[in-house]
């Protein structure tokens, strides 16, 4: 077995090697006397099982095992020469060649290492901004939301259903003429204009009376979580039993501040007018920092911090970005990609770009993580996955499981410590605390 390799740059090397017959034959032999221990066979006892029955029994499955630990020897080989561990490498090994003739193999490989980088100096492109201005208008306007939510429902004295009211009615849907799971309710209670329910079905609802039926048509969007219903035309037959509306009080008084502070002993118009004040301004450098200064900041460190990037993460990444993407393809594209492959090469590599902004800005986004002591623990991690699988009315548990048998718990701790790390880069207060 010949091995040799070369660094192309900090973050990737190039692994040629040449396996020959003799060499894979003898490993397959060591895995077939290491097997034929352990191998449980009619005819003999165990561990009895001469080396040649064995052979001859699995010779294609061991011969495989053998190659593919000789690459592993070529990888650790390689790696000994390039003066790099095992744990500076990054996803698997690309081959760029494989020729296999008369029971020798060549190959070519492409390693990929963590990439050295530093971000000194990044506090230079952190962009400015002044904390959000509350108004007085906007308090009293969250005031009266937050009275209109609590406000208590009330039977109107109208005929028609209108924008805005509460619809207290009975309805069942139905599939090509069949009731549909799930499909059902008496008395239900909808606001009209919410958009709670499938898209057009509210509007629809407009102008019903006080005791008549009537068919709503709808369709289910494509997207729907429920397949056999997604992009579907369906029928729900309604019947409004009463329209309610909300009263909903000019002032506050000490009975609704009990009931939007709960938790507070001694309420008060200020301390809540101080609370909501509060939550509008973080709602509101929320919306700053995710619409100007995160992309305006993004786009300065990328162009500022510059290191070699791994390309099999890129190439992972341009993978990921073109499957995500080809369901927006026509139904012609799909076939010519199918088809020809240099126009499937072309279209893929349109995502070179935005895939290598991505994964660098991964690398920085890791870096300043650590430049700024920012973290998040497991526990984090498990009760963001415990509140999305809340908020979206799935079991938590089934959720974390989905989660670990894809993978992607690794991505969405990142994902947390991305956010922390842009509010802690843009927090005022830990600024002023430095005297920055």
């Amino acid at each position: 077995m010949k091995v040799t390799s070369k660094l192309l740059n900090s973050a990737n090397a190039l692994v040629e090697a040449q396996l020959d017959a003799d060499s894979i034959s003898k490993k397959t032999k060591e895995m077939a006397q290491k097997a034929a221990k352990n191998v449980k066979m009619d005819g003999f006892r165990q561990g009895k099982v001469p080396v040649n029955i064995v052979m001859q029994r699995y010779g294609k499955e061991l011969e495989e095992d053998a190659k593919q630990d000789l690459f592993k020897e070529v990888i650790n080989e390689a790696l000994k020469e390039l003066d790099k561990k095992t744990e500076d490498m990054l996803g698997e090994p690309a081959f760029s060649k494989f020729d296999e003739k008369d029971g020798n193999i060549d190959v070519e490989m492409e390693i990929s290492f963590k990439p050295e980088l530093s971000v000194e100096g990044y506090e230079d492109v952190i962009p400015e901004y002044s904390t959000p201005r509350v108004t007085k208008k906007e308090v009293e306007e969250k005031v009266k939301e937050l009275l209109t939510m609590i406000a208590p429902l009330e039977k109107a004295e109208k005929e028609a259903l209108e924008k805005g009211d509460f619809a207290k009615f009975d309805f069942e849907g139905f599939l090509d003429g069949e009731p549909f799971e799930g499909g059902k309710a008496e008395n239900y209670v909808l606001e009209i204009g919410s958009n709670q329910f499938i898209p057009g079905f509210e509007d629809e609802m407009v102008g019903i009376k006080v005791g008549e039926e009537k068919d709503v048509k709808v369709t289910f969007p494509k997207e729907y979580q429920a397949e056999h219903l997604a992009g579907k035309d369906v029928v729900f037959k309604v019947k409004l039993h009463e329209i309610q509306t909300k009263k909903v009080k000019d002032a506050i008084e000490e009975e609704d501040l009990k009931k939007l502070m709960p938790n507070e002993e001694d309420v008060s118009q200020e301390k809540l007018e101080e609370r909501i004040k509060t939550q509008i301004r973080e709602d509101k450098f929320q919306k700053l920092l995710y619409e100007e200064l995160k992309p305006k900041f993004v786009d300065a460190i990328v162009e500022k911090v510059t290191f070699d990037l791994p390309k099999t993460i890129v190439e992972q990444e341009i993978d990921l970005q073109f499957r995500n993407a080809w369901n927006t393809f026509s139904q012609d594209d799909m076939k010519k990609f199918r088809e020809d492959k240099d126009a499937l090469t072309k279209k893929r590599d349109e995502f070179r770009e935005e895939a290598e902004k991505s994964v660098k800005l991964t690398f920085i986004v890791d870096a300043l993580a650590k430049a700024r002591n920012v973290d998040v623990s497991d526990q984090e991690v498990l009760q963001a996955i415990y509140f999305e699988a809340y908020r979206s009315g799935i079991d938590p548990k089934e959720h974390l499981e989905a989660y670990k048998n894809q993978g992607v718990l690794p991505a969405v701790k990142m994902a947390l410590i991305e956010e922390k790390l842009f509010n802690d880069l843009f927090d005022k207060s830990k600024k002023e605390e430095k005297g920055e």
